[in-house]
């Protein structure tokens, strides 16, 4: 790909955009411990809650679009749009989808020219699942590098950070849909395999970033010009200091990794992220788990089954225990 464009003729000034996840202030209606539900060939990497719709929302790999899960179970196509290849992680705010689109070489839409070349942020309305900008962030770095985007996290002025597995650099996209490369890291941010993967923005101003393949946390300080250090984590388990982490969700101060596939460590920190220890794993009932989001104060993970490909159609989404 490597070319930059967009598509719509929304444009959104920073200045006039606070963003606010859609998911803090949700309807009370019933929540239970796990949703299970049905879609054929979906495996969706990630996962969202809108309060406008009442439902999470889950990308798919596979098929390139966005379904929603309503408290039920009951699963419904919501939208899709020409080039969007492998939906994989997601947010949800200001009545706006943000989504990364990659490609693996899973998709039934991939192709030669997209496989590990493809690194996308598409923005929809969430009111008329039209398509209203993408941006091309492979663009950003030299032809022959190898692309993913991974994870999207969303700060208050609208800015939206980008995770790249495949290089090792995070993306940043103004609220306006402009692209650069926000930090560059060879060794921090680098694998020979998976590096980057989940992301989540403080509101102390920094992101928490995970390098899947060096089981390692890691803090950009975007107000000390993206300094960039790491987490050491304590108590963790079967590896010390080790914790090969997919999804991260914050809640209440704390860090919700989802790590392994099978199981999700609540992370706590009492210096500002400088360090951080497991307080708990819930290991229980999760079956290739990606990522997780909050709703009504409680962490909801997808289990996604991860890894495997074919028919597969009954998928869940469970409550942190």
């Amino acid at each position: 790909m490597k070319t930059s464009w967009l598509v719509g003729t929304v444009l959104i000034t920073a200045g006039a955009l606070t963003a606010c996840e859609d998911h803090r202030n949700s309807p009370n209606a019933p929540f239970p411990e796990r949703i299970e539900f049905v879609a054929a060939r979906q495996y969706p990497e990630g996962i969202a809650y809108s309060s406008q719709l009442g439902k999470f929302l889950v990308t798919s790999i596979p098929q390139g679009k966005i379904g929603t899960v309503d408290t039920d179970g009951r699963y419904e196509d919501l939208l899709t749009a020409p080039g969007f290849i492998a939906g994989i992680g997601m947010k949800v705010a200001d009545g706006r989808v943000f989504v990364c689109n990659s490609d693996q070489g899973r998709s039934d839409r991939s192709s030669p020219e997209t496989t590990r070349q493809t690194a996308e942020l598409l923005v929809f309305d969430l009111s008329t699942r039209q398509l209203i900008r993408r941006t091309d962030l492979d663009a950003l770095l030299p032809a022959a590098d190898p692309n993913f985007a991974n994870d999207v996290t969303i700060s208050p002025d609208g800015t939206a950070y980008v995770t790249d597995s495949f290089s090792p650099v995070i993306y940043k996209v103004t609220a306006a849909g402009v692209a650069s490369i926000l930090a560059r890291d060879d060794a921090r941010f680098g694998n020979p395999g998976f590096g980057l993967n989940g992301i989540v923005y403080h509101p102390n101003n920094f992101l928490i970033v995970a390098n899947t393949g060096q089981g390692k946390l890691y803090k950009v300080d975007l107000a000390n010009g993206n300094a960039i250090s790491e987490i050491v984590v304590a108590n963790t388990s079967p590896t010390p200091n080790s914790l090969p982490g997919d999804g991260l969700t914050l809640l209440n101060g704390d860090l919700y990794v989802v790590t392994g596939g099978n199981r999700v460590a609540q992370v706590r920190s009492t210096d500002n992220w400088q360090t951080a220890s497991v307080i708990k794993y819930d290991a229980a009932g999760y079956n290739g788990a990606t990522t997780s989001v909050a709703v009504n104060n409680q962490i909801y993970t997808l289990n996604a089954l991860i890894g495997q490909t074919g028919n597969a159609q009954n998928f869940s989404i469970q409550r942190f225990r």
